[in-house]
């Protein structure tokens, strides 16, 4: 059985984090700062597409020689961008019991795999999962299914579940042909119901049961 997680809005709250870095970033051009509510709704496509989402939300435009020093200073920041970052409850728990359940777990995230790196050795969690896909590590990232297909096939065979909190992560489930439980208290911008998934969850420790339930 193989389980796979989005990792920003699903695992962790790192809004804080991204809304700090980018404020460094906009700051370094001499421009207006953006709330931490816009920052969330830049989340989701991968950090070249925040930073696009970022300048034009503060310029009015995208100009490419500021497009490419804004992205090498959100960079620089987002490596070290956890400090504010939270576990949501009860994942940490909820992970042991689907280990205990017997499900192998996985990472896919539009999240570079620097930050992503640094983000799990902040928790501890270097060794949680046993595969790791990032937004740069193919051609393609989220809701292109193949980071999602790489990182099942990487764990093996058997029934498959993927756990994410946005309409992206929705659409790379719909597009693999995988379940998906959406969890809702993450980055999502549309109503619950807007969302196709399999089952939806706001406590962590609903999840167990949920994966117990598609795995029948």
């Amino acid at each position: 059985m193989r389980i796979v997680f989005d990792l920003d809005g699903t695992l962790i709250d790192s809004a804080a984090d991204i809304h700090h870095a980018a404020s460094a970033t906009v700051r370094a051009e001499g421009l207006p700062e953006v709330t931490l509510a816009q920052t969330r709704s830049f989340v989701g496509n991968g950090a070249r597409v925040f930073v696009e989402r970022l300048e034009r939300a503060v310029a009015g435009s995208n100009i490419p020689e500021r497009t490419e020093r804004m992205r090498a200073v959100f960079a620089e920041e987002y490596r070290k961008a956890h400090n504010l970052t939270q576990v949501y409850p009860g994942v940490e728990d909820a992970l042991a019991a689907l280990k205990a359940q017997g499900w192998r777990i996985g990472l896919c995230t539009n999240k570079p795999m620097g930050p992503t790196r640094a983000v799990l050795k902040h928790f501890g969690w270097e060794e949680l999962f046993e595969t790791v896909f990032a937004g740069d590590s193919l051609t393609r990232m989220k809701p292109e299914p193949e980071p999602l297909e790489a990182a099942l096939e990487e764990l093996g065979e058997g029934l498959c579940l993927f756990v994410g909190d946005s309409e992206v992560d929705a659409a790379t489930a719909q597009a693999a042909g995988v379940p998906f439980a959406l969890y809702t208290e993450g980055y999502r911008k549309n109503p619950i119901e807007a969302l196709p998934h399999t089952e939806a969850f706001s406590d962590w420790a609903e999840l167990p049961a949920i994966a117990a339930r598609i795995a029948r």
